[in-house]
């Protein structure tokens, strides 16, 4: 399963990178493992993962439901997050990724939620999809 989660993330990494909309919206570099120390502008973070067998008789297959946080870091307001986590879901909603060892088999958006973070009161917005890959 890890195999499937990580090709998943490097290929959405790849694609939001290459997404000229989003570069021209919130800066090139954006996308990041995990949150960067006092950030300043819209910024997107890896969330959460939870993968499940979706095998067949025949094949290998992961069904994973994983997130994207988008962060309104200091100087950026609850509307440029929203405005980049609807260019994010705009962008990956459908889209046919690359997957080095597994094929994509649906990727689609789940749901979106805008909160203010417990500890540092910055906006985010918690964008949740869903993929489903097979082992080639």
């Amino acid at each position: 399963m890890s195999g499937a989660v990580l090709s998943l993330r490097r290929a959405v990494q790849a694609h939001l990178a290459a997404d000229a909309g989003l570069t021209a919206l919130i800066g090139a570099g954006r996308l990041h493992e995990e949150p960067p120390r006092a950030a300043k502008g819209v910024y997107l973070v890896h969330g959460e993962v939870e993968a499940d067998d979706w095998s067949t008789g025949s094949d290998s297959g992961c069904e994973q439901r994983f997130g994207l946080v988008v962060w309104a870091g200091e100087s950026a307001s609850a509307r440029q997050a929203l405005e980049a986590a609807a260019a994010v879901v705009a962008s990956l909603n459908g889209a046919p990724l690359g997957l080095g060892g597994h094929r994509l088999i649906n990727l689609s958006w789940l749901s979106s939620r805008l909160a203010r973070d417990a500890r540092s009161q910055l906006p985010t917005v918690t964008l949740r999809f869903r993929a489903v890959t097979e082992t080639i």
